[in-house]
């Protein structure tokens, strides 16, 4: 064999951590390698069977699919080998000397301390194979790809270190074998019966069947006859085989669905809810959806994959099959089944479908209600899904119009009727608690809870009992941009415009303090300069000295500082101070006859509304100079 046909190589180094701690550290479950396993054979067959469709010689007269599992108790090893796909040498260097192509190495540096402990975090890389390597101290994978010849076949061993080996071999048949030398310490796999009742707990829906070697146990022979010889075990398969979204709702146990999640998912944790429903009529589909418990890794990738898998007349066709859900959505994992679809069926082809526009729909609602339900059904479960999909979620009103309204009624916010940051308040409770004359649902966007709930701007709003959403993700405004109103009440951010709460009393007393206090609003204006748009007595003030206001059309500053973030490049924008007349401050400083001293008074004013809001400052050493000033006249005064 020549050096070309051999090769030794290095895992690349985030492989190499990762595989240390999953080996050491992150499996409390051992016995789930035969599940992943089991999963990738299963896949390898699916695959084939797709394209066996365009090429039916992949076949070759082997065209019973299935998986095999064997064990060997004297070399204490479990084999599984199927007849699917295989992999080329290329493939094998691909998949087996990389985990996780993007996203591991920021993964593997975020894993310290009790995060190592977290096996549920390692389901979110795809990782399954490696799963192997909990039990086994050395695994051996031979392959073949579909129409390569036996003498290119490619035989992989790994004892899940810094390297492994690859090198070409000849094997019959096409498919893939791996073999794993258990650790003396895990022979209990090496079992049959062990092994059974692993593969029926966890791959008793997988549509291939998935065999093992007969217990042929010879029965005792009555008096006076002969001991028969043990016949030559055979295959039989251990799993019923049918696809699970294919049986009827009432046959299937919640574990069965759940186990199948993790199957679709490679997932280690349960999923949150599921919605599993038969179509008839126009359309012929089935859909088996599921909602996860915690965000992967690469949820915030919109062009990343999905967890969609499609099937047409029970055979697969592709993995993320991203046509079936809007982006918003690319959290939930399943398997759509369609019956009207061509076999052969593409992508290009799907883009332009009428029947997959119409399925989209359809499924997009049947998810948004699933997960109205859970929110009425279990409020605490779904404050565990909108703590780690809410953001992506928000993100639906700008990808589905259509449905906009629907997608709001499941959006939880933080409000200053709460005592805490928790996002629990919902549009409805919102509309609900509010008076019923209030056109206008009030919030209020800012960096973090802490600034939005402690902002000048919700001062009248306090004191007079009015309920203010506060909007701290990122994607609040934009999304608030795109949504506008909600069942007849339009948004109305409270750092926007003049306030009207719609007290005439309220707007004469406004007016009134306008024409009273005109001489120190156009000295104030002089000593700004050009920092601002405009100044003018405050309505909504009752404790700060002043605060910043946005104009009614001007984009609001968390979108600014976002884009400005960004890279954007954003025109000039001057907002207008609102001050508290009968704020003592306010007072003191319009006494100041020294015209040095008003203008530095009138700057710390302006610096103080900026802080407030969770800007930064332009000159921060020289606000530090003022404020020395102001404390040393004290002092010596």
């Amino acid at each position: 064999m020549t050096t070309e046909q051999k090769e030794t190589l290095g895992f690349q180094t985030e492989v190499k951590q990762m595989l240390h701690l999953m080996i050491h550290s992150l499996y409390s479950n051992k016995e789930i390698f035969l599940r992943e396993l089991i999963s990738n054979a299963s896949d390898a067959c699916d695959k084939l069977r797709f394209e066996s469709l365009n090429q039916a010689d992949l076949l070759k007269g082997d065209g019973d699919l299935k998986i095999q599992i064997d064990f060997d108790e004297k070399a204490n090893t479990v084999t599984i080998r199927d007849n699917g796909i295989g992999m080329s040498r290329d493939e094998v260097v691909e998949n087996l000397g990389t985990i996780a192509k993007s996203g591991t190495a920021q993964f593997v540096k975020e894993m310290s301390g009790e995060d190592k402990k977290d096996a549920n975090l390692i389901g979110q890389f795809g990782v399954g194979f490696y799963s192997s390597f909990i039990v086994a101290k050395e695994v051996v994978v031979t392959t073949r790809r579909a129409n390569d010849a036996e003498n290119e076949a490619v035989r992989w061993t790994s004892a899940g270190e810094g390297e492994f080996t690859i090198e070409t071999v000849e094997k019959q048949g096409r498919g893939t074998e791996i073999v794993m030398h258990l650790k003396a310490d895990e022979d209990e796999f090496a079992n049959g019966s062990r092994l059974r009742t692993l593969v029926k707990k966890y791959a008793d829906h997988i549509s291939v069947p998935v065999e093992m070697l007969e217990e042929n146990v010879p029965a005792e022979p009555e008096e006076g006859e002969e001991k028969a010889e043990a016949q030559d075990p055979q295959w039989e398969a251990v799993n019923s085989a049918k696809a699970l979204w294919t049986r009827g709702k009432t046959d299937i146990e919640d574990e069965e669905y759940q186990e199948f999640y993790k199957h679709v998912s490679h997932d280690y944790e349960d999923s949150l809810t599921w919605s599993h429903n038969k179509v008839e009529g126009k359309l012929d589909y089935t859909s088996l959806l599921y909602v996860p418990k915690r965000p992967p890794f690469d949820l915030w990738n919109r062009e990343g994959s999905r967890g969609v898998k499609l099937y047409v007349q029970r055979v697969f066709n592709m993995d993320d099959a991203e046509q079936f859900l809007p982006p918003y959505l690319r959290f939930i994992k399943g398997v759509v089944d369609s019956n009207d679809l061509p076999l052969n069926v593409s992508r290009e082809i799907l883009q332009g479908n009428k029947s997959i526009t119409s399925m989209r729909s359809a499924l997009t609602k049947r998810i948004l209600d699933m997960l109205k339900k859970l929110s009425r059904k279990d409020e605490t479960a779904y404050q565990e899904f909108w703590t780690g999909f809410g953001q992506v979620l928000k993100e639906g009103p700008a990808d589905d119009f259509a449905n906009k309204e629907k997608i709001a009624e499941l959006f939880r916010f933080s409000s200053t009727q709460a005592e805490d940051d928790k996002q629990t308040a919902s549009l409805d409770a919102y509309i609900e608690r509010c008076d019923e004359k209030q056109d206008k649902i009030y919030f209020l966007t800012a960096e973090n809870y802490l600034t939005a709930s402690r902002s000048p701007h919700l001062e009248v709003f306090r004191k007079k009992g009015v309920e203010v959403l506060l909007l701290t993700d990122r994607v609040d405004e934009w999304m608030i941009s795109h949504l506008s109103e909600f069942k007849g009440k339009t948004f109305e951010d409270v750092t926007k415009g003049e306030l009207d709460l719609g007290d005439e009393a309220d707007k004469k007393d406004s007016e009134e303090a306008d024409k009273q206090n005109a001489d120190l609003v156009g000295r104030i204006k002089s000593a700004l300069n050009d920092k601002v748009e405009d100044v003018r007595a405050s309505s909504r003030l009752t404790d700060s000295a002043a605060c910043l206001v946005v104009g009614k059309e001007d984009m609001g500053m968390q979108m600014r500082r976002m884009l400005e973030a960004a890279g954007q490049a954003l025109p000039e924008s001057k907002r207008i101070l609102e001050v508290n007349m009968a704020h003592p401050l306010i007072v003191k400083m319009d006494q100041q006859s020294d015209e040095t001293r008003f203008a530095d008074m009138v700057e710390l004013i302006f610096e103080q509304a900026q802080l407030a809001e969770g800007s930064q400052l332009e000159d921060p050493a020289g606000y530090v100079d003022r404020i020395n000033k102001l404390v040393l006249g004290l002092l010596e005064g």
